[in-house]
């Protein structure tokens, strides 16, 4: 006890000492970055901007499956998402985001790089162009889901005189806002490297693709928003006038124009696997030399930069820790990938006389249609990390009636036999049982097939895309078509298409509005696009309606943008179980909707922009409601 106290004292005496001593107190500290230190280091501002791009905001993402699939392109295979199918509308501030915290760190960035005279020239000019290049981006986000917003630029800092009304800025113009983003890209383009390799900093690439992307918007909204009066303010912070839409469209074809003429580098579409199903699902995961990718979100294995998305999404049976399930592709969607000739058609379930159409091999039901349909669904009979994906919901008797189970692969005894035989298949389809593949679908893009990737301790690298080269692709096929020029969009989407599988060219005289529609549902599916498409067309409101959808509407024109799709339905396949007929053995498929699917999803007026908050209004009155809400 002596001892213990004697060092008490000596430790307090130490500090004693320490403390009176002014060279300690006058010790800079060596957990501490200082502004010198930071703004003088290429390293350390690097740091700082990696930050900022760990901050970039996307509406579909690999940490966020739901938003993934929304809008009944899947069914969300887990009990604690059905109420999304059993609601009639949404939230008006859904998809809502106002991070002006995250502007004004871009804001400082930009100011005390610019301040700065300790870095190379060229060095500090593009860690500039890359924060521009940010917050750019975040106000890309901000007009497709707010409209117009304030226009910061510049870091604001309270006074504390009491009086806060000078930080105080009305919303621009919602044109305002794609004219800052266009502008910007202007600016800073020749700043960027040139570099293809690069996919997770900015680029010449991914800037040009960004501005095409948003003049593309733009233009839409100007040209479209006619058919929407009520979706605008007199102020011009909701809508954009008809006027602008040709220079919009012009800007984003000369933008896409710039990537596809190698310009920015030499990006081409992924083509590497003779399988084209798997080739189209290799875009997602194969990061070797991938021409396509322009710029991504980029994960790696053991950085404690991961993502569960495989673990949430792959088939259940036989998966790591059993674990998978989530997002369940509609019918609705897998029906919309067109057959090799070029025709749109529903899947052959039943025959002209309305007896069914029986299929040899489980996938058979699916030949001869788009490649981009497996290389986005998994569906029955195919495989996964060498393992059948055993998707069948039942024996179907010479009487009609069914043989089931309510378990993952359970055994029953069918009539004739005496012993007990598997039933329905070890994903499902079972109605209600979560984590199965109810629609008679799982998803594939994005899946990881490296093994080790559905464990929790592991999960997976994948990287997610946010431009790649296909799009820019149909980026100028659709402004092209907008601007009267349908042998060129023709020439931009026979690319993307034949890259399908679909070999016979379409004619200038086919593209129509229907046809660029379709193509951005199928090569983007699940990629984000579909939401902001059918709001800057203006036809989510349509698709959308809140009314309820019969499997005699589900199959009709298909081909058209504005077919309705309030609520997702199923395929299920069925084996026969008849030893005296020929079809024993052989598969027949219905359409089901499954008993979880009560609502109809209805998107309102309001809708097309999202609520700006009560606090965020009272705390700026200049800030102005979106409308019809």
């Amino acid at each position: 006890m002596k001892k213990i106290l004697l060092i008490k004292l000596l430790v307090l005496l130490a500090i004693s000492w320490g403390c009176n001593d002014d060279e300690f107190l006058d010790r800079k500290p060596t957990n501490i970055l200082t502004n010198e230190v930071i703004w003088s280091s290429p390293d350390q501002v690097l740091s700082v901007l990696g930050d900022l791009y760990n901050r970039y905001n996307d509406y579909s993402t690999l940490k966020s499956w739901t938003s993934t699939s929304d809008f009944n392109e899947a069914f969300w295979s887990e009990a604690g998402q059905y109420g999304n199918f059993q609601n009639n509308g949404y939230d008006y501030g859904a998809w809502g985001i106002w991070d002006y915290a995250y502007i004004r760190d871009i804001n400082l960035f930009i100011q005390k790089c610019s301040a700065t005279d300790k870095l190379d020239v060229a060095v500090k000019d593009r860690f500039l162009a890359e924060a521009r290049f940010l917050r750019a981006a975040y106000y890309f986000e901000l007009v497709k889901r707010m409209g117009g917003v304030p226009l910061i630029t510049e870091p604001m800092t309270y006074d504390f005189s009491g009086d806060p009304s000078y930080l105080r800025n009305p919303r621009a113009k919602e044109s305002e806002v794609y004219d800052f983003i266009i502008k910007e890209v202007d600016e800073i383009k020749t700043k960027l490297p040139v570099n293809t390799a690069e996919k997770s900093r900015a680029t010449l690439g991914a800037v040009l693709a960004m501005q095409a992307r948003a003049a593309l918007y733009a233009g839409s909204i100007a040209k479209y928003g006619s058919t929407t009066p009520s979706v605008s303010l007199q102020g011009g912070e909701v809508g954009i006038s008809a006027s602008l839409a040709t220079g919009y469209y012009t800007k984003a074809l000369s933008a896409a124009k710039e990537i596809i003429e190698g310009k920015a580098g030499a990006y081409a579409l992924y083509n590497k696997k003779p399988d084209l199903s798997e080739n189209f699902s290799s875009i997602f995961y194969d990061k070797a030399n991938n021409p396509e990718a322009i710029f991504v979100e980029d994960f790696k294995l053991q950085s404690g930069k991961v993502h569960g998305f495989t673990i949430a999404n792959q088939p259940r049976y036989g998966a790591e820790e059993e674990e998978g399930g989530r997002i369940n592709p509609s019918l609705n969607l897998v029906q919309s990938f067109e057959k090799l000739d070029n025709t749109f058609a529903p899947l052959e379930t039943n025959a002209p006389s309305g007896a069914y159409n029986y299929y040899t091999n489980i996938t058979d039901i699916f030949a001869n249609r788009d490649a981009r349909l497996a290389g986005t669904v998994m569906l029955p009979g195919t495989r996964f990390k060498g393992r059948t994906v055993d998707i069948w919901a039942g024996f179907q008797l010479a009487n009609g009636s069914v043989i089931s189970g309510d378990d993952r692969g359970a055994q029953k005894t069918l009539p004739g036999k005496t012993t007990r035989e598997q039933v329905v298949g070890f994903d499902g389809p079972i109605d209600g049982f979560e984590f199965t593949a109810q629609s008679g679908f799982y998803l594939r893009k994005y899946l990881d097939p490296v093994t080790g990737s559905g464990q929790r301790g592991v999960q997976s690298e994948v990287w997610f895309i946010r431009y790649r080269f296909s799009e820019v692709l149909l980026n100028a096929a659709e402004a092209a078509f907008e601007l009267g020029q349908p042998a060129v969009a023709a020439t931009y989407m026979n690319q993307v298409r034949a890259r399908a599988g679909l070999v016979k060219p379409l004619t200038s005289s086919e593209i129509t509005f229907d046809r660029i529609a379709h193509e951005r549902r199928a090569e983007l599916a699940f990629e984000g696009h579909y939401f902001y498409d059918m709001k800057r067309w203006r036809i989510a409101h349509l698709v959308l309606d809140g009314g309820t959808i019969t499997p005699t509407d589900l199959v009709q024109d298909i081909e058209k943008a504005t077919k309705r799709s309030t609520q997702p339905y199923a395929l299920w396949p069925y084996k026969i179980y008849d030893p005296s007929s020929e079809n024993d053995g052989k598969w027949i498929f219905k359409i089901v909707k499954l008993s979880r699917v009560t609502g109809a999803d209805r998107f309102q007026f309001g809708n097309y922009y999202s609520r700006i908050g009560d606090d965020i209004i009272n705390n700026n009155p200049k800030i102005i409601r979106n409308p019809n809400q």
